[in-house]
């Protein structure tokens, strides 16, 4: 039997439900390749025993491949678009009890972004976030709610006075903004979806899928939103048959689903 790629991801669907045939083949491969090396682990049979009897091994692997790099209110001024256009225009169509999924949320600084930003308009008390991601060791991380300085740099200054206590060189999101997020394991190429959703942030995660996999999660999110509902993308993603999907350009980054 050829021990080939082809092979790896079949053990990987079979073992963790994660489909490696969905994210850019180059790209990937030569992530868990540099892996294998790491550990000086003779091919990709050996690697797929190890992760089978190694608890350790396995969960490094997962987090190794689910992409995790964020950052509180990335890109800044789309943030501030949200704010001042996004989030009024929702309030006042759904009202104060905004229905949000920060889908691949990785370590948790995009829901509490959003329950920040989310603050400034209605109650902390209305402040429901749904969050989900593939990788059970990031949720744990996002739950922890400890932060360095450059995962912070991009918060307002009065949210971070507000929110934020330094604990050495780090820094911990307050307990009252962590209660507001809900966090769970889910696949985004496998799970279902939640519905009737009002806003779906999810940013720059895509772009590690293939074209027909990204058609597949932007045809879902679609049908998870209420109409009128939007969904936030990240800087480096586009929707090019947004039209076709059924959505409609609110601008580069956020697309509504029509009433």
């Amino acid at each position: 039997m050829t021990y080939d790629y082809e092979y790896f991801k079949k053990e990987v669907l079979a073992l963790t439900s994660i489909d490696l045939s969905c994210y850019k083949e180059k790209q990937m491969k030569r992530r868990i390749d540099t892996l294998i090396a790491k550990h000086r682990i003779d091919g990709y049979d050996k690697y797929v025993q190890g992760l089978k009897t190694d608890r350790e091994l396995f969960e490094e692997f997962v987090s190794y491949i689910t992409i995790n790099v964020s950052e509180f209110y990335r890109n800044p001024e789309q943030w501030k678009l949200m704010d001042e256009q996004v989030i009024p225009e929702l309030i006042k169509r759904f009202g104060n009890n905004l229905k949000v999924w920060s889908a691949a949320c990785s370590t948790g600084d995009e829901p509490y972004s959003l329950v920040m930003a989310l603050s400034g308009h209605i109650p902390l008390a209305s402040v429901r976030i749904f969050a989900t991601d593939l990788d059970k060791q990031i949720i744990a991380k996002a739950k922890m709610g400890l932060y360095n300085s450059k995962s912070i740099q991009a918060v307002p200054a009065e949210m971070k006075r507000k929110y934020f206590t330094q604990v050495g060189p780090s820094f911990k999101v307050a307990e009252e903004i962590k209660a507001k997020v809900e966090f769970k394991e889910h696949n985004l190429l496998k799970d279902a979806y939640p519905t009737n959703y009002h806003m779906i942030v999810c940013r720059n995660v895509l772009i590690y899928f293939t074209e027909e996999a990204k058609d597949e999660v932007f045809r879902k999110f679609f049908k998870a939103l209420a109409p009128g509902g939007v969904l936030f993308i990240g800087s480096t993603e586009q929707i090019v048959n947004y039209k076709e999907i059924g959505f409609e350009r609110k601008n580069s980054f956020f697309y509504q689903k029509p009433v």
